[in-house]
């Protein structure tokens, strides 16, 4: 875990990079046209590009400020998108009722990878990235503070 500390915000960038990367190659490459919680998703984790960016460039020990309550929200509708994806959320409660379908299985890999899953665990990389970085930011600064 120590080895992995200095590195947490960069670990963090490359995946909202992937991640951006990933759902442009999906709906602009292959095709598969977002849904609206894809959208949601998309509009949370584009910007954690530039904000994760910002505060590496910065040096900024409190980009989580900024960048956790996005990854949140994100975490937050890709937790609703895969359990309705998955049939724990009946299809009737779906936003998704003009354009592509939020249940949509574009792609499966090895029976459960999923682009709903994908997101969600894009999300959870960040987040956890985020709590060692806050971890790591108050107790380098109850150093500074002795």
């Amino acid at each position: 875990m120590k080895i992995l500390k200095p590195y947490v915000l960069y670990i963090a960038w490359i995946q909202a990079l992937v991640a951006m990367l990933g759902s442009l190659y999906f709906s602009e490459i292959a095709g598969f046209a977002p849904c609206l919680l894809c959208w949601y998703q998309r509009i949370a984790m584009y910007p954690l590009v530039v904000v994760l960016a910002v505060g590496i460039a910065r040096r900024d020990r409190f980009v989580h400020w900024y960048a956790l309550p996005l990854a949140l929200i994100g975490f937050a509708v890709a937790v609703y998108h895969n359990l309705m994806y998955y049939g724990f959320i009946p299809e009737k409660m779906a936003p998704c009722t003009i354009g592509a379908s939020c249940n949509a299985k574009y792609i499966e890999w090895l029976g459960f990878i999923t682009i709903p899953f994908l997101s969600l665990c894009a999300f959870v990389v960040i987040i956890g990235c985020l709590l060692i970085h806050i971890r790591s930011s108050s107790a380098n600064s109850q150093e500074d503070q002795e």
